[in-house]
């Protein structure tokens, strides 16, 4: 529901905000860049659309610069995602803010997988996010936001992808205010922290975790079963199911996303059921991106599996 999700402001210890609440979609692509990148190109304009207008301000250029996202920025923004053809990786990230983290925010990681050079392209993959501030939830609803996700969906040719709320934090500016966070994460399990970049060099074709919205694609989906195989052990009346083309899947595991808040001893059985179930697929990690212990970042991603 909506009052069980929290508002959230992480600062670092300089006073920029680093964290804040929000929701997140992220899709994993087990393509490489040049036949994902139209795709991709689309779902960008799909979410411009949805978003209030200047709503993306700046882009961090390819020597490490952020530049305002005025015309000539959008015109490298297209040819970095259509038309350059040279390179192993196409990084683009657009965010609200220079400053501080903003509500919303793009970011694609794109790869050339079949490249002999490239380092564990066995579980790499290409991937999306697209972030939104909860006043945007609140105020739309979410079944506005679930035919949104369904609508990128719908151009992505996904194996893996989910919405959940979320620290809404690019790139892991979180790491500032770690401390702070360790127990914001203990007790919000339903907010996901998420590090597009990293988790997309690892991930392949398998599970993150349980979401509010968790989309299954191929191999995985086919990996559990068919969709009466997972009705009959996901029989929850808050868990809908909804077919999508090419054999994939998305689960919905209620109206509202929910933060679970350990404080208030919330309860949601689909959720861990869900996570029991993915948990043999779940990803392994290659470094500890909360702390400098990776068996950290491994406890969290199976937190609902306890």
């Amino acid at each position: 529901m909506r009052e069980n999700i929290p508002i959230i402001r992480l600062r670092s210890h300089s006073g920029r905000l680093v964290a804040r609440d929000g929701v997140v979609l992220c899709f994993f692509m087990r393509c490489s860049h040049k036949e994902v990148a139209p795709a991709v190109w689309r779902a960008l304009q799909t979410y411009l659309h949805a978003i209030p207008s200047q709503s993306l301000n700046w882009y961090g250029s390819d020597d490490g610069d952020t530049l305002p996202l005025d015309d000539k920025g959008w015109e490298h923004i297209r040819w970095q995602i259509l038309e350059r053809t040279w390179g192993a990786e196409w990084l683009v990230d657009l965010e609200e803010d220079a400053s501080a983290v903003g509500g919303y925010h793009f970011e694609y990681a794109g790869r050339k997988l079949d490249d002999p050079g490239f380092s564990h392209a066995e579980n790499s993959t290409c991937g999306v996010s697209f972030s939104f501030p909860t006043e945007y939830l609140l105020e739309h609803g979410p079944s506005r936001l679930r035919d949104l996700a369904l609508e990128l969906a719908g151009e992505l040719p996904f194996s893996f992808g989910y919405a959940s709320l979320a620290f809404v934090s690019p790139h892991g500016l979180w790491y500032a205010a770690r401390k702070e966070l360790r127990g914001l994460l203990s007790r919000y399990l339903g907010l996901d922290l998420y590090h597009l970049d990293e988790t997309s060099r690892v991930i392949g074709t398998r599970a993150r975790g349980a979401y509010w919205l968790t989309f299954l694609g191929q191999p995985l989906l086919v990996q559990l079963g068919d969709i009466e195989a997972l009705r009959n052990t996901l029989p929850f009346p808050e868990v809908s199911f909804h077919p999508l083309k090419d054999e994939r899947l998305l689960l919905t595991l209620g109206e509202w996303p929910d933060a679970i808040d350990t404080a208030k001893k919330v309860y949601l059985p689909q959720y861990r059921a869900l996570a029991h179930l993915l948990e043999p697929f779940l990803y392994e990690e290659r470094t500890g991106w909360i702390s400098l212990d990776k068996d950290n970042i491994r406890r969290w991603l199976r937190r609902l599996c306890q």
